[in-house]
């Protein structure tokens, strides 16, 4: 069957009619529900007047919004395996690999050391033997040690090192588990009752670390989303569970209640209407940056009134603050229970090992299967555990004669270098055992010191100090990153000289360090002071 076209002599089969019917059928139908589409007419009069007036630029629009299409379709390329034979992974040469790796460069793990720690470093004390009131270094000279929070001088006594010792062949070195995996024994059991008891409260759990301590309590309680309101001179250890809890964290100025409630109160405002969440107070008993005491009633009427929870770090105040040594908690006259979580140290005055934190029965279950440190961490020697145990009775039985001792070394101490001295005062609290000694502020003021200024200075006066048989440190702080900014706070901590008493030494013993310690910071302010002098002189 033959069908004609409009020209005569040209015949066209009746297939291929029908296709052409149904290609303008279906070009037709296309073109209907091209129509419909949103904005369909203006597009179309865009490419029309385009192919019109420009063919090319038709042509290369064409060109890549196909490009463009061909690109989405084509398959996802990936350097990883993506099956049993790898399809996609890039196959490098054994030349290729050696030298990507010769061009690699890691970053170092610690960085290059300034040339105030290098100093520093140079000239550190070794000490040679056990620790104590006195001490041989490396060079073979023996030094009044004040640097060491050996405050009753516990490391002397016989009784500790004979219980010890009698621990250590019944036990062994260590219970090499963590608590919850077997390594938890009989003596961890007796200490977390004794602390318990000694502070009177429900319960009390053992860290194997006194830095972890802390540091594992604030994120085992305290997530993403919670708010955190922190003393702003808070320590190291803080800081870091701080960083490690991921809370948003609020700063309230060192030691004022009345900056605390102004937080608190905006804390509570910025809450309303939102999820409930989780909000703690954290503070210390002695600051660790600057030696004072916080007013802890004061403390706990905020957190009661605006109903927060209250973690205080006791790391340098348990065995020393209070009649008994329990602590800020009897030295304050506040019923330790409404304070929700008491952390603290074994290793300081207690000259044990560990950190603990105790409370109610259910803070502290909780942190037997939440705590990090406690759940990852080998449990604590039981050596130690026993000494803390035999420290805690000490202190319990024989405790209000040693503390006072101790307060009349501080007396003796602070007399010879707070009142007396024209350069450096004391920021610590009254019975406090660490002297924080910071630079008075007119004379950072007419010297013009900046921090480094004062570090350098400090050194000079450990290092004289050092030469005259007196062993002292300086206060030392390292910055966390909390959030994006290490001082987002805005608080750094002053550069200070640290003085630990010890009842180790005589009266007699302590005027002499305290003197030696006076003259040598005023050795090495007099010798800055000429310094400036003739380098103002050479100026003009």
């Amino acid at each position: 069957m033959n069908a004609t076209t409009s020209s005569p002599n040209v015949t066209i089969p009746a297939v291929v009619l029908d296709l052409q019917t149904q290609l303008l059928a279906y070009l037709t139908l296309a073109a209907n529900y091209f129509y419909r589409l949103p904005g369909s007419s203006i597009v179309l009069r865009y490419i029309k007047s385009s192919y019109q007036d420009d063919p090319v630029r038709s042509a290369v629009e064409l060109f890549l919004f196909l490009f463009a299409v061909r690109y989405l379709l084509a398959p996802k390329y990936s350097t990883r395996e993506t099956g049993s034979r790898g399809k996609g992974e890039v196959k490098l040469s054994e030349e290729e690999i050696d030298e990507l790796v010769e061009d690699w460069t890691p970053e170092p793990l610690v960085p290059p050391q300034t040339a105030f720690e290098e100093n520093e470093m140079e000239k550190r004390p070794i000490i040679v033997g056990p620790t104590g009131p006195k001490v041989k270094l490396s060079n073979g000279r023996t030094v009044t040690n004040l640097a060491s929070f050996n405050f009753y001088n516990l490391l002397s006594s016989e009784h500790l090192k004979d219980s010890a010792i009698q621990t250590l062949r019944t036990y062994g070195v260590g219970p090499c588990g963590p608590p919850g995996f077997y390594g938890t024994q009989d003596v961890h059991n007796r200490v977390e009752a004794d602390i318990a008891a000694h502070l009177g409260v429900a319960a009390c759990i053992l860290y194997a670390q006194a830095f972890s301590t802390i540091s594992s309590v604030i994120p085992a309680f305290s997530k993403r989303g919670d708010v955190i309101v922190a003393d702003s001179a808070v320590g190291y250890s803080i800081r870091k569970g701080l960083q490690i809890s991921r809370s948003t964290v609020r700063w309230f100025q060192h030691g004022d209640m009345a900056d605390l409630e102004r937080v608190l109160k905006k804390v509570v405002q910025e809450g309303k209407g939102r999820q409930l969440t989780r909000r703690f107070i954290v503070a210390e008993g002695i600051s660790e940056m600057v030696g004072d005491i916080p007013d802890l009633a004061a403390l706990v009427e905020l957190k009661t009134k605006y109903k927060f929870r209250l973690i205080l770090d006791e790391t340098h105040s348990y065995g020393v603050l209070g009649a008994h040594g329990r602590g800020l908690t009897e030295y304050a006259h506040v019923d330790a229970t409404s304070v929700d979580m008491i952390t603290g140290s074994l290793a300081g005055a207690l000259c044990a090992g560990g950190g603990f934190c105790a409370g109610s029965d259910e803070v502290v279950e909780h942190q037997r299967i939440s705590a990090a440190a406690y759940t990852y961490s080998a449990a604590l020697p039981a050596m130690l555990a026993t000494t803390a145990s035999e420290t805690i009775r000490l202190l319990t039985m024989g405790g209000p004669e040693a503390i006072r001792q101790l307060r009349e070394s501080i007396k003796v101490m602070r007399a010879q270098l707070d009142p007396r001295s024209d350069w450096v005062r004391c920021t610590s609290a009254i019975e406090g055992p660490i002297l924080i000694l910071v630079l008075k502020d007119e004379v950072v003021r007419q010297r013009n010191l900046d921090r480094d200024d004062q570090e350098w200075l400090f050194q000079d006066i450990v290092d004289e100090c050092l030469t005259n048989g007196v062993m002292i440190t300086r206060l030392k702080a390292m910055p966390v990153m909390i959030g994006s900014n290490p001082r987002e706070d805005g608080w750094q901590p002053t550069p200070a000289l640290k003085v630990c008493v010890t009842t180790g030494l005589s009266k007699k013993e302590i005027e002499k360090a305290g003197v030696v310690i006076r003259h040598a910071i005023t050795k090495i302010m007099k010798r800055g002071e000429s310094q400036m002098k003739r380098i103002s002189d050479s100026s003009r």
